[in-house]
């Protein structure tokens, strides 16, 4: 079989970063370095969370939720990144493609609607703390953990099915590590109109409202924390929200960075595209974990406790 079949080539080709090929050896360092912080952070933090009864709050429920998305979107790009930069190979089959495509776009999205869900907590804690605790049950929290997954899922299924109906001729190299739908659907010798509107409708309906609400919602916090008398208190309520504020800028900075750079840096070079990218994937997998840790003295007892019963 040839390179291409009818519709689509039988295989990609990943690429590392254009025009540093010749320190992708020195780069599978640092990588695996962000993969073992990513992963061993976050797998502590459930662990922490799971095992002390203390932490078993809605906060806390939700920051698990965040951990395990994390994990699922570093363990998404590891495959393909690893071969890329340890092993110098390549080849991605086109399945597989779409595949990882809808797995980096889905948990990128959960993670959105996690920390939408995360401001939330906040709101209640610090706007209606007298109704907390009957607010955020159990039940609810699992709702909307069920109702985040759900909602990845659903407006991103039509994706693989939007990229396999093009014909894709014009070349079977991609530009990242990693499958992308913005990176495949340009590939392609027809028209994209509605892989560009579908993929600009679901930016806007979900990452843009979830940061519109996250907004709001801080909105409100600071008019209501403006409102307490003692200035001890009003800097009490703000620390509890430090965490989650640093999670936020962690994921929508290098997001609304790595879209800046697309829309309107045609003349950039293509490997800063690329960094772009990379940092908006990789960064908040390896960040979360120790911003939670540092500013969280409970996530810091917890995670002692448990290296503590792992030494024992």
């Amino acid at each position: 079989m040839g390179l291409f079949n009818v519709t689509h080539p039988v295989s990609f080709l990943l690429t590392g970063i254009p025009g540093l090929e010749s320190l992708h050896p020195w780069l599978a360092g640092p990588l695996c370095v962000m993969y073992v912080v990513a992963l061993g952070g976050n797998t502590v933090v459930l662990l922490a969370v799971g095992t002390e009864p203390g932490l078993h709050a809605p906060m806390y429920y939700f920051l698990s939720m965040l951990s395990f998305s994390d994990m699922a979107m570093a363990m998404a790009t590891l495959p393909t990144v690893f071969r890329t930069f340890c092993l110098d190979a390549h080849n991605i089959a086109f399945d597989a493609c779409l595949i990882q495509m809808f797995l980096i776009h889905s948990f990128s999205m959960t993670e959105s609607g996690i920390l939408l869900a995360m401001s939330f907590d906040r709101y209640v804690a610090i706007c209606d703390p007298l109704r907390y605790a009957t607010v955020l049950t159990n039940k609810v929290i699992a709702g909307m953990g069920l109702a985040v997954t759900a909602r990845s899922f659903i407006t991103l299924f039509p994706l693989p099915f939007l990229i396999k109906r093009l014909p894709i001729c014009r070349s079977n190299v991609l530009s990242h590590s990693y499958c992308l739908h913005p990176d495949m659907m340009k590939l392609a010798c027809t028209d994209i109109t509605i892989n560009s509107i579908y993929g600009l409708f679901v930016l806007v309906s979900t990452f843009g409202m979830d940061l519109f609400f996250i907004f709001l919602s801080y909105m409100l916090i600071l008019h209501s924390v403006l409102a307490i008398a003692s200035r001890e208190e009003r800097l009490k309520a703000l620390n509890t929200c430090v965490s989650h504020i640093l999670a936020v800028l962690a994921f929508y900075v290098p997001m609304i960075g790595v879209s800046t750079v697309h829309r309107f840096g045609k003349h950039i070079p293509r490997y800063i595209h690329v960094l772009m990218s990379n940092i908006y994937l990789f960064v908040p997998p390896v960040l979360n974990p120790l911003i939670y840790s540092a500013k969280t003295k409970e996530i810091r007892r917890a995670i002692v406790r448990v290296f503590h019963r792992l030494k024992m």
